[in-house]
C-alpha cells in the first residue's frame, strides 16, 4: 500500500510539473509588446478592447501591430471602442505568419481568415486579409478586393514563438470599410432588475443594501462578468453573511464579479485562477477562485465550495451574467472546515479581511504554497 502511495505521489508531483510549464509557456500578448514602447497605444487598445485576452487563448495567431503615429491617425477618425475592436480584429490573423512565411507564401499570395471574420460581424468574406509576396522582398497587406492597392507594408518581425504566435510590425493599419463600419453601443442594460427577474433577486438586494451597485456598473463599458447565487442558496447564507463586518460584506460581494468580459466558452478554454473585483481591496489577500472546465459544466471553485453555473443570464460583450447554485466564499473571509462535501456551510472568520484561511483543528496544515495536508481514515491526503 505505502508503494502505491509513493507511486500515486510521484505522478501528482510529475502532473503539477507539467501543468506549471505547461502554463508558463503560454504567449502574453500585452508582455510582448510592453517591451517595445514604439507600440504603447496599439498595446493599449488590444486591452481597452479585449482583444488581448482574445488573442492570449488562441493557440495559433498573429498580430500585425503598428506604431504609435500609425495609431494616432487611427484615432483621429474618433471612432466607438466598439468600432475600434473591429479594426483591430482586422490585423489579428486565426494562422501563423512569421518573417520566412512572409517571404514563401505559395503562388505568391494567400488570403487568411481574421479574428474580425471569426466574429461573424464581417459581412461575407470581408474579414479575410489579402497577403502578397511584392517585388524587391516587400510583403503586402490588403482587404480581399483591393483592386492590386495595398495599404500596409510588412516592416519587421517584432516576435515568433513558432507556430504559436508571430507578432509583426507592418507600416500602417490595414483600410477596411467594413470593419470601419459604425458599431452602435450595446442599449444600456439595468444589472439589478435582470438578476431580480432571473432568480437572483436576494443577491441583487445585498447589492442594493451595501451601495456597491455602482463599482458594478461602472465597470460594464470595459468589461465585467458577475456570478449571482440563486434566491434559495443566498437565503439560507444570511445568518453566515450577517455575522460578518461590513467591509467582510462587500468583499464577498464583490467576490462575485470579475473585471472583465469572459463569455461561457472562454470561462471553459481558463481552466485556472482568475482574479475578482474585491481583489484590490486587499493589500496582501489575493480574493480570486480557480474556474474548471468538467464537461458540460463549468465550476468555480475557492478554498471553501465548489460552485457550478446553472444558466447565462446574459452574453452580450462588454457584459456576461451567469446564474451559480452557491454564494462563492472566499479563503480570506471564511475558515475551512471539510474539504469532503460542497454542502457543509464552513463559519465565517473574524471578517476582518486579514487573509487568515487557516484552520483551527490539528489534523490539517497549510504551507506558503498553498497546500494542505490532512488526516484522513489515519492516512495523508495531500491537497493543492
Amino acid at each position: 500500500m505505502s508503494l502505491s502511495l509513493e507511486k500515486s505521489s510521484i505522478s501528482l508531483l510529475l502532473l503539477l510539473f507539467f501543468a506549471i510549464t505547461t502554463t508558463s509557456s503560454a504567449h502574453n500578448i500585452t508582455r510582448i509588446l510592453a517591451k517595445h514602447p514604439e507600440f504603447s497605444t496599439f498595446n493599449q487598445y488590444l486591452t481597452l478592447t479585449h482583444l488581448a485576452s482574445e488573442i492570449n487563448r488562441r493557440l495559433t495567431i498573429t498580430v500585425c501591430t503598428v506604431d504609435n503615429a500609425a495609431m494616432d491617425d487611427l484615432l483621429d477618425k474618433h471612432m466607438s471602442i466598439y468600432t475600434l475592436k473591429n479594426v483591430l480584429s482586422f490585423h489579428v490573423f486565426a494562422d501563423y505568419f512569421g518573417s520566412k512565411q512572409l517571404h514563401r507564401i505559395t503562388k505568391g499570395t494567400t488570403l487568411t481568415a481574421t479574428l474580425f471574420q471569426a466574429t461573424g460581424e464581417a459581412p461575407g468574406t470581408s474579414g479575410y486579409v489579402n497577403i502578397t509576396n511584392l517585388k524587391g522582398k516587400k510583403v503586402g497587406f490588403a482587404t480581399e478586393d483591393n483592386d492590386g492597392h495595398f495599404s500596409a507594408n510588412f516592416v519587421k518581425s517584432v516576435q515568433e514563438i513558432p507556430y504559436n504566435i508571430s507578432v509583426i510590425q507592418i507600416s500602417n493599419i490595414i483600410t477596411s470599410a467594413a470593419a470601419e463600419a459604425p458599431v452602435a453601443a450595446p442599449a444600456d442594460i439595468d444589472l439589478i432588475d435582470l438578476m431580480s427577474k432571473k432568480g437572483c433577486k436576494e443577491f441583487a438586494k445585498l447589492l442594493q443594501n451595501s451601495k456597491i451597485t455602482k463599482q458594478f456598473t461602472d465597470l460594464v463599458e470595459n468589461g465585467l462578468t458577475v456570478f449571482c447565487p440563486i434566491d434559495k442558496v443566498v437565503n439560507s447564507f444570511l445568518p453566515k453573511y450577517k455575522n460578518l463586518t461590513k467591509n467582510g460584506q462587500i468583499s464577498l460581494l464583490l467576490y462575485h464579479g470579475i473585471p472583465d468580459y469572459h463569455s461561457l466558452g472562454m470561462l471553459r478554454s481558463k481552466n485556472g485562477f482568475i482574479n475578482t473585483m474585491a481583489t484590490t481591496n486587499g493589500k496582501n489577500n489575493k480574493y480570486d477562485f480557480s474556474v474548471k472546465n468538467d464537461g458540460d459544466n463549468v465550476k468555480l471553485e475557492t478554498n471553501i465550495v465548489t460552485a457550478k453555473i446553472t444558466e447565462t443570464l446574459l452574453d452580450e460583450e462588454p457584459l456576461a451574467v451567469y446564474k451559480i447554485d452557491k454564494v462563492l466564499q472566499p479563503s480570506e473571509l471564511f475558515k475551512a472546515q471539510s474539504i469532503n462535501s460542497d454542502d457543509t456551510a464552513p463559519e465565517p472568520s473574524s471578517g476582518n479581511d486579514d487573509g487568515d484561511s487557516s484552520s483551527d483543528s490539528d489534523d490539517s496544515t497549510n504551507n506558503n504554497n498553498g497546500a494542505m495536508i490532512m488526516s484522513v481514515n489515519s492516512g495523508w491526503l495531500i491537497t493543492f
